[in-house]
This record gives C-alpha cells, sequence and structure tokens, in this order.
C-alpha cells in the first residue's frame, strides 16, 4: 500500500501543479479553454487529494508515523510541490525497502 500512496503522491502533486497553470496561464490567455479544463482538472486532483489523504490515515498506523510526521504529510499535500518532499523524504527509502 506504501507504493500506492507514493504514486497517489506523485500524481497529487503533478495535478496540482497543471491545475494551478489552468488558472495563472491558461485562465489569462483563453478563457473558453480555462472553463473546458477546470472540471476535468479540478475533478480529477479532488479525487487524488482524496485518495492522498484516505490512504495517509490507513498508513499512518502501519507506518509507526508520530503525530508531527503525519501532520507534516498531511499538510504538505496543501502546499504546491509538498507531495514531492514528502515522497523523497518520508516514502523513497521506505517503499524500496
Amino acid at each position: 500500500m506504501l507504493k500506492i500512496f507514493k504514486v497517489t503522491a506523485i500524481l497529487e502533486g503533478i495535478s496540482y501543479l497543471v491545475l494551478f497553470a489552468n488558472m495563472l496561464i491558461i485562465k489569462t490567455n483563453n478563457p473558453e479553454l480555462y472553463h473546458t479544463l477546470l472540471r476535468p482538472l479540478g475533478m480529477t486532483h479532488g479525487v487524488l487529494f482524496i485518495g492522498y489523504i484516505l490512504l495517509a490515515f490507513l498508513l499512518k498506523k502501519s507506518q509507526n508515523w508520530d503525530f508531527k510526521t503525519f501532520a507534516i504529510i498531511l499538510i504538505a499535500s496543501l502546499i504546491p510541490f509538498g507531495t514531492f518532499y514528502i515522497e523523497k523524504k518520508y516514502l523513497e527509502t521506505k517503499a524500496n525497502a
């Protein structure tokens, strides 16, 4: 399940950045394309975000994450590039073992 969480963390981070690109770049240059992409991008990101949070709760006990580590993992989902940091710092060595 840790490998699934790792993949979800990466995909959630990518979807977050794509959603920001849609808001910041495409919206100003092509508002119609922005509105066309908003729903599928937003839905994809929402599903990945919920999956990330649920998997974090499911893995908390099996990975023996203390409160501080668990809080950092949850907060990272709200910060751009945060899930990439979590994947490198907390998941890389454990998933390969």
